[in-house]
């Protein structure tokens, strides 16, 4: 946790509670279903809940806004940015129904009323959102074919709507398949662990 209070000083104390209850949520559950990697739960809070936060610090989704996690696996990004914006609706979709039941049963332990969770492919869901987000699915032309037609046409938040993705490595060849204008960001902009040396959150308005 000493990371997420590195960066996020003035949390709650409902916030840190719930943040706090993660760990040993998710080390039960990923010794029933694996969703996390073995090497990963350790590094749980810096590489994925502060990975996730990421997205936050980028837009800090404005109140009554609807977002859409496709590809959320165990509840990445979508727990830690619904435990940081409560006021924020989030549904969090897989295509592998034991990760949901995993991300129901965190949601569920740490007290969270602001997320739904759907096993379900992508292109199944019917309703408008403000953002989808995602955290290393798959590459960008595939989430924004997943992700057309999901973004509504009213505006709120500072930035128009559209689509915020998490990835890491040599992008090259995945952002030159995309004609769509869009902004890249460094992670090592917000964050000082090498670990964000090679993360880069992209977003495309939709």
């Amino acid at each position: 946790m000493e990371v997420i209070h590195k960066y996020f000083p003035k949390l709650s104390q409902e916030k840190i509670k719930q943040f706090e209850g993660l760990y040993d949520l998710y080390l039960d559950w990923n010794a029933k279903i694996n969703v996390i990697s073995r090497k990963d739960i350790e590094e749980l809070y810096l590489r994925h809940v502060l990975h996730s936060l990421s997205i936050y610090k980028f837009l800090p989704f404005t109140e009554g806004s609807k977002i859409l996690d496709i590809g959320t696996g165990g509840g990445f990004p979508g727990i830690p940015l619904a435990i940081m914006m409560p006021e924020v609706s989030f549904l969090l979709t897989d295509s592998i129904g034991k990760k949901i039941k995993v991300v129901e049963e965190v949601s569920s332990g740490i007290g969270l009323k602001n997320i739904r969770a759907q096993h379900v492919r992508s292109e199944q869901v019917n309703e408008k959102f403000d953002f989808v987000v995602s955290r290393a699915v798959a590459e960008l032309d595939v989430l924004l074919q997943w992700s057309r037609g999901k973004t509504s046409n009213n505006q709120r938040n500072a930035l128009p709507n559209g689509l915020i993705c998490l990835k890491g490595g040599d992008l090259k060849e995945e952002l030159k398949a995309v004609k769509m204008s869009k902004e890249i960001y460094s992670l090592t902009d917000y964050f000082d662990e090498p670990f964000f040396e090679t993360k880069k959150l992209i977003y495309v308005a939709l």
